[in-house]
């Protein structure tokens, strides 16, 4: 889900001017209504489960072991890290075994303390997010669970014969193992929606990339099942390829997360450099127009001073959040520290840079963000350059926009301005 990571100074001066907040304080409504309500339903199903189960030495066995891969898993890609957008992993591979071979109450638990681990020794979030996760992955997984054991009632009994023939085991544990992955990411998916309203839905649930992935999690899972119902002795020969594949996957996010700005997942200013140079090459070549557009937050600073670096951060993902929606899919948007964001249109020109720009600047002035006193609102300056018009290079098109912007910040912020006058140059509120 989207998330936005202070940093620890940032973090402890806010707590040091201002009162100690509640967690789910200045979040919109819905989020503070719908967490406890997901918390809730997770802990009056572990107490039913718990009050309504017969604990054996055979499931407790189980359930500890296929724990202590999990907890494996987890230190053996700690020394990774897991930076904010880093969240992907394999753990599935092991709630999913505890939740086709055991009673719902383990599904239930399975989660609290793996989500604990990763809280206390890979990477602190904001304790909600943990506390919904470890919910939403223990819901789906007694759902799983319940779903599974009236196709196969017990699976550890005796020989595992539903894991040695295919039908009808097999199909009802990957069916089992979609539900779990469906019901997991729906709950997730409304939180991340209430989070951020602006976010379409089809970003918070799948992507072609998460989809792939739940996959690749959904056989490894099912996988692991068979091989531990067979004999507990074949977790020992499961544990290294996952622990391999866990890394593997860690590695590319965080190969990804080294181009990313890890407040607002846009673009850091060093890869931006990357993919801008490969437009203008293109532009070069296909003698096609090319704009840029350079974005600053009025008064970002009475903001923090105001509000707090919480909520300061907050309106950077806001803004960041308006300006992705906006634009094509193939524009070059990213943040160049600070409050300021710098977005290459490819194949526009200066009427159409304009026109996106004002669109920009007016969808920014609806933006609400919620804090302890109501909400915050906040306007952009855009600064416009055109390459050929205004430079030929990145270099010039960068300085010819920032003059575009001082322009608009000395006639009055929360309006547009090119470099000098000459083309259409839309006014500001």
């Amino acid at each position: 889900m989207t998330a936005v990571q202070s940093s620890a100074e940032d973090r402890g001066g806010e707590l040091a001017r201002r009162p100690r907040r509640r967690v789910l304080s200045g979040r919109p409504r819905l989020l503070v209504v719908y967490v406890p309500a997901v918390v809730a339903v997770h802990l009056g199903l572990t107490v039913a489960a718990l009050a309504g189960t017969a604990l054996r030495v055979n499931d407790l066995l189980t359930f500890a072991a296929l724990l202590a891969c999990g907890a494996v898993c987890i230190e053996a890609t700690r020394r990774l890290g897991m930076p904010a957008g880093v969240a992907r992993d394999l753990l599935s591979s092991w709630w999913l075994p505890v939740a086709l071979l055991l009673p719902p109450v383990y599904a239930l638990l399975m989660p609290v303390p793996l989500q604990a681990l990763l809280q206390f020794r890979v990477r602190r979030t904001l304790v909600y997010r943990r506390v919904l996760v470890a919910s939403a992955y223990g819901i789906a997984g007694a759902c799983a669970s319940a779903v599974f054991h009236m196709v196969v009632p017990h699976p550890l009994d005796g020989t595992p014969q539903w894991a040695l023939h295919a039908w009808p085991g097999i199909p009802a544990a990957v069916a089992c193992a979609a539900l779990f992955t469906v019901v997991n990411t729906a709950l997730v998916a409304v939180a991340a929606r209430a989070a951020n309203p602006e976010s379409r839905w089809r970003e918070v649930l799948w992507n072609r990339e998460s989809l792939l992935l739940d996959v690749v999690d959904l056989c490894v899972g099912v996988l692991v099942t068979v091989s531990s119902s067979l004999t507990l002795g074949m977790l020992l020969l499961a544990l290294p390829p996952v622990v391999l594949l866990q890394r593997s996957l860690m590695h590319q996010q965080l190969q990804a997360a080294a181009r990313t700005d890890a407040k607002t997942g846009l673009l850091n200013a060093a890869a931006w450099q990357r993919e801008a140079d490969t437009e203008l090459s293109r532009a070069h070549r296909s003698d096609d127009p090319l704009a840029l557009l350079l974005i600053d937050i009025d008064h970002f600073k009475r903001v923090n001073d105001t509000h707090g670096h919480l909520v300061g951060d907050q309106v950077l993902v806001g803004v960041a959040s308006t300006l992705c929606h906006q634009l094509r899919d193939y524009d070059v948007v990213g943040r160049f520290g600070g409050e300021e964001f710098v977005v290459l249109l490819p194949g526009t020109d200066t009427v159409e840079a304009c026109r996106v720009a004002e669109r920009l600047r007016g969808r920014v002035r609806r933006l609400a963000v919620p804090a302890e006193e109501g909400t915050v609102t906040v306007t952009v300056s855009v600064g416009v350059s055109l390459f050929r018009t205004h430079g030929q290079d990145l270099i010039e098109l960068l300085t010819a926009a920032d003059l575009a912007l001082y322009r608009a910040k000395a006639s009055g912020r929360d309006r547009v301005c090119l470099p000098a006058v000459d083309g259409p140059e839309p006014s500001g509120s």
